[in-house]
């Protein structure tokens, strides 16, 4: 087997992989509306993480920015391919992890995700592509300038649906009742 095409390989099997766990978690391939939308602004809406794209999309943009400075951290010496391949490891796991029942139950209960019911299969796999692009994005960028739009993205999402990245990690962590009453604000 050519070793350039391995990484790729791999990608389409944890791909594949991450749906099927997906799916034996529970997790309907498409919206049970029985539509898929392109994308959904309303946070608030129970098409939110059910369709292809919404405003958390850009946080998975955010973890391949993340994911991206800590390979360049860690490892000068590996491919593009196959830190591409470890950051889609890696935002699968997420995804799997993230659609736990204790996961979902964790945002029902402590951020503005009340009605929270988990991500669709096909909304999963687009944050996964999302996570890719970001990473991309950011090897393309440099560490400066992704920094930069990892900094207006951020704040662009405060402003605009009350959360972010840096507030879903905290609400996750440590969920503080000041936060979550902020952001109920904005219903």
């Amino acid at each position: 087997m050519n070793s350039k095409k391995l990484p790729i390989i791999l990608i389409i099997f944890i791909v594949l992989t991450t749906s099927v766990i997906l799916y034996f978690q529970g997790r309907s391939l498409i919206c049970t509306c029985g539509t898929v939308f392109l994308w959904v602004g309303d946070i608030w809406s129970s098409n939110n993480s059910q369709h292809l794209f919404d405003p958390y999309s850009f946080t998975h943009l955010l973890h391949g920015f993340l994911f991206g400075w800590l390979l360049l951290l860690l490892k000068k010496n590996i491919s593009y391919s196959w830190k591409l391949t470890l950051v889609v490891l890696t935002e699968s796991i997420w995804e799997i992890v993230e659609n736990s029942n204790f996961i979902i139950n964790r945002y029902r209960e402590n951020t503005l995700a009340l009605g929270y019911q988990g991500d669709t299969i096909i909304n999963s796999l687009s944050d996964i592509l999302m996570c890719a692009t970001g990473f991309s994005l950011a090897r393309y960028l440099g560490f400066k300038k992704s920094l930069i739009v990892f900094v207006i993205t951020e704040i662009i999402l405060l402003l605009w649906i009350r959360d972010n990245l840096t507030l879903n990690i905290i609400m996750l962590l440590y969920p503080l009742e000041s936060i979550k009453t902020w952001q109920m604000g904005n219903q």
